[in-house]
């Protein structure tokens, strides 16, 4: 992993929401399980990523 990468968890999390994902932005964006920092984490590319956003935040739940 990273270490130099600086994590950040979304503005919908709770402050002391275990439940939670935490991404870091590079050229890529990396996006890991905030329970766990020291395990594996998913890149994708910034385009991919966008797409997956936009494609969640249009999802009725």
């Amino acid at each position: 992993m990273r270490a130099e990468l600086t994590w950040r968890k979304s503005s919908y999390s709770g402050g002391s929401s275990t439940e939670c994902v935490e991404i870091a932005e590079t050229t890529e964006v990396f996006v890991r399980d905030s329970k766990d920092p020291q395990g594996p984490n998913l890149t994708f590319e910034r385009e991919a990523w966008g797409d997956f956003v936009s494609w969640a935040a249009s999802l009725e739940i």
